[in-house]
């Protein structure tokens, strides 16, 4: 006999915990549509030329490929490396992530598409991964994305996409975090060593996780000097509100026109519409997030600092994201929901409403052959009502039917046995306070299961 079991990095997930995802996922999509986004899903594989050159040297190491049928022996014995032989052998992979399947997207659907394009995503993605904690190889992206438009009221209006769905998701304590990659790159220019940004901000990024004094010391051994270490470490101490951190930049830039473009765009998204945020956003200079890619803002969301857990959240802006397939100069920002995080934030801080784990919300008791005549025109009315109902399956004592009602958590059954069939009443038992009463048939189709 097989032992059955699923594969590495993957997971099942229970009734409970479905429900739960299902609240977090309609929480963030009911605000997309609000926010006048429209859905899109794409293939779960993509042509592995689509894919592969767009992640990096390790992120193409980390791409699912998918076996072609046929001559795969024939293919596998001209393969003179074993790149070579995933080549030949796969031309199709699973999708790694949904940014790049957008662009395709836009790309191949460009002249039917009204731009600004507004999308929404919401699907799995997969990863050839080493599995460990937090780390999976199949999980959920939600990424919200707009393409064609220059304007940085789209940045303001992500960032109160962030605001508004954490707010309902009741969620307090939250950090909506932005910075602007033209700001890192001029302290680069700055400290004379632009050909460095990278190599810097790699370094600034560590900060909360090493301190100061290592950052310096591995600023020194990417081959900058006192001097030039020092402009970073002013740099870093940056403090204060958002527009004491806004005056400091201004000082520190005043040479710099890449500054001051940053300094403008985060000054425009910070104080433009001061009622936008229920929470206001926090200009954090250290923020280094995805330098390769983002050409604009740069946001992180942080979990409330009562649960260990770091970002739930972020994006950025980017300028030519579709260049890739041959559309160049397509400007674009979006950011993304980290939902397992997500998941696991309002779990620890006990987040979840009640109604997020409801199914069945009443059971009908089958106590004998003639139950079922009874029971249900009761189910198609309750169910008109939008009140989830069922029967239990067969007769029962009525000890087995109260503990699967327990097990499945449903708050109210309702009960035919002989003395009701003879009095003409239900008795409604609600399985949270206890509490049982009657009432006339004719009454149910007004009780509220409440």
């Amino acid at each position: 006999m097989i032992k059955p079991s699923i594969p590495k990095g993957t997971r099942d997930f229970g009734p409970v915990v479905v429900r739960k995802r299902q609240y977090i996922f309609q929480t963030i999509r009911e605000t997309f549509e609000l926010f006048g986004f429209q859905p899109l899903e794409t293939p779960a594989m993509e042509q592995m030329d689509t894919l592969t050159g767009k992640y990096g040297e390790e992120g193409d190491k980390l791409i699912f490929k998918i076996l072609d049928n046929g001559d795969i022996l024939g293919r596998a014995q001209q393969a003179k490396d074993s790149r070579e032989l995933g080549i030949l052998l796969c031309e199709k992979a699973l999708r790694y992530d949904l940014t790049i399947p957008f662009a395709r997207f836009v790309v191949m659907n460009q002249n039917d598409l009204a731009f600004p394009f507004k999308r929404y995503q919401m699907q799995p993605v997969w990863r050839a991964d080493r599995p460990q904690k937090g780390r999976y190889r199949e999980f959920y992206q939600c990424d919200v994305d707009i393409v064609g438009s220059n304007s940085l009221l789209n940045e303001i209006e992500l960032l109160m996409i962030y605001d508004s769905v954490f707010t309902k998701l009741g969620m307090e304590g939250y950090e909506i975090r932005i910075n602007n990659r033209k700001i890192l790159s001029a302290l680069a220019e700055v400290a004379g060593k632009p050909e460095l940004l990278t190599d810097i901000t790699v370094a600034i990024d560590k900060l909360d996780k090493i301190g100061i004094e290592k950052v310096k010391e591995e600023l020194s051994e990417r081959g900058l000097n006192e001097s030039e270490i020092a402009i970073i470490a002013n740099f870093l101490n940056i403090e204060g509100n958002n527009e004491e951190k806004l005056q400091q930049l201004g000082e520190l830039f005043k040479n710099s026109e890449t500054g001051k473009k940053g300094i403008e765009e985060l000054t425009y998204v910070l104080h433009s519409q001061p009622t936008a945020f229920k929470t206001t956003p926090i200009l954090d200079v250290t923020l280094a997030r995805g330098l390769n890619y983002y050409t604009g803002m740069i946001v992180e969301v942080k979990a409330p600092s009562t649960v260990k857990m770091g970002s739930i959240g972020g994006g950025g802006r980017y300028d030519d994201l579709t260049g890739l397939f041959g559309l160049p100069n397509l400007s674009g920002v979006g950011i993304s929901f980290g939902v397992d995080r997500i998941y696991d934030v309002l779990e620890e801080l006990q987040l979840f409403p009640a109604t997020a784990q409801q199914g069945t919300r009443v059971l009908i008791f089958n106590m004998d052959a003639n139950t079922t005549s009874t029971a249900f025109p009761m189910l198609a009315s309750l169910r008109a009502r939008g009140i989830a109902a069922e029967l239990y399956h067969e007769p029962s004592k009525m000890d087995k039917q109260m503990k699967y009602a327990n097990k499945r958590g449903i708050p109210y059954v309702i009960i035919m046995g002989e003395s009701e069939v003879k009095e003409g009443v239900l008795s409604i038992k609600n399985m949270v306070s206890g509490l049982q009463e009657k009432i006339a048939v004719a009454d149910l189709a007004n009780y509220s299961f409440q």
